[in-house]
């Protein structure tokens, strides 16, 4: 199992971040509709809610809540950055150590939200901030992976790449319409068992999407190309 899985690593990171997708839309379905309209995965929705927000404060949107989020998110994004930089694009050992930290983050938040049967407002930012940190540094993980048309934390780019490429649009040759279309479905699917496990709390949401992380970094470090001696990043 193991060896068929390096023999097709672009393969195997296809899956992994469709399933980091699908783990992004459960995470944004619990931030929104568990903790008052907040993205921490989408963070252009996360924008227009907060410009929206101090625009018409009569709107009654939140503000704190997606600063916090976009901040974390950028913090994550950034720490992400710097644990990859110089390296090609790619698996490394550093990417399943910062993918441990994002499935210890999202556990961390499940087990807050289930420890407290009433939440406070500070608990709530807290996870808020956690899902932040954690969408950040997903997503800059996926992005130095680098599967093309899978971002996991955004589909707009994909559905315009869907619609571009398609024969209305034009067409190309090799139109990778499957993975595009994939990334579009599993959000939404994502989303819509976000909400589902809403009914028992916003935990049962975030352990599945620290489950799902966790399962991806197993496989994803079975599937590494065999070391390459000398080379101080294997």
């Amino acid at each position: 199992m193991i060896s068929r899985l390096r023999d097709h690593p672009s393969g195997l990171h296809l899956g992994l971040m469709l399933a980091l997708t699908f783990s992004t839309g459960v995470v944004d379905a619990v931030g929104y509709l568990g903790l008052d309209r907040v993205f921490t995965g989408n963070m252009t929705g996360n924008v227009v809610i907060l410009a929206m927000a101090i625009a018409d404060p009569s709107s009654k949107l939140p503000i704190l809540g997606p600063v916090i989020a976009l901040a974390c998110f950028l913090i994550g994004a950034a720490i992400a950055g710097r644990t990859f930089k110089g390296l090609k694009a790619g698996w490394y050992p550093r990417t399943t150590v910062l993918l441990i930290c994002v499935a210890l983050l999202l556990g961390v938040a499940a087990s807050s939200a289930f420890a407290v049967a009433v939440r406070p407002e500070p608990l709530n930012l807290a996870i808020t901030g956690a899902m932040g940190l954690s969408m950040g540094a997903q997503a800059g993980s996926a992005r130095h992976i680098g599967v093309a048309d899978v971002t996991t934390v955004v589909v707009t780019s994909t559905l315009v790449g869907l619609a571009f490429d398609s024969r209305f649009g034009g067409g190309m040759d090799k139109h990778p319409w499957a993975r595009r279309a994939g990334a579009i479905l599993l959000i939404g699917a994502g989303a819509a068992t976000g909400a589902l496990l809403l009914h028992g709390g916003i935990g049962f949401g975030l352990l599945m999407s620290a489950l799902i992380t966790a399962v991806v970094v197993v496989l994803g470090a079975l599937g590494r190309p065999h070391p390459v001696e000398g080379d101080p990043t294997n």
